[in-house]
């Protein structure tokens, strides 16, 4: 392996961009929620949050710029259709739902035990997916 000075990304941190519709709404949910951080706010039209030890940039909608010409920015348009999903390990899967159900947190099904995993899904505001899964050995 070669030295870290030569590491293209070396002390560097990895962010999530998720596009919004309604920067406010998604905001609340992130921070009351899901107990997510504020790190900083930009003009109204995103915020950068601390989840889970993973950095989360959250955007409204835009268009193409110069450094990323034909490359639109816009919120999923079916909460049906998934092209990436986030999955949380817990301790407790039922107690993570429970609690999550008492902030307001919409769930798609209660958990389902698949035998070494118990998981269930809930989304964001924009359809964004969320997995919470506990996992067990079996024996």
């Amino acid at each position: 392996m070669k030295d870290d000075n030569e590491h293209p990304f070396s002390d560097s941190e990895l962010t999530t961009i998720l596009v919004v519709a309604d920067i406010e709404k998604s905001k609340k949910f992130y921070l009351e929620g899901l107990g997510a951080e504020l790190n900083r706010e930009y003009g109204g039209t995103s915020l950068v949050i601390k989840f889970l030890g993973s950095w989360l940039l959250l955007v409204t909608a835009g268009g193409p710029t110069e450094d990323k010409p034909e490359t639109y920015f816009e919120p999923p348009v079916n909460k049906k259709m998934v092209s990436h999903s986030f999955t949380i390990r817990v301790m407790d899967c039922q107690k993570t739902y429970e609690i999550l159900k008492e902030r307001g947190i919409s769930f798609i099904t209660p958990p389902k035990n698949w035998g070494a995993e118990t998981r269930c899904f809930f989304q964001d505001p924009d359809g964004h997916l969320f997995e919470i899964s506990e996992y067990r050995e079996t024996k």
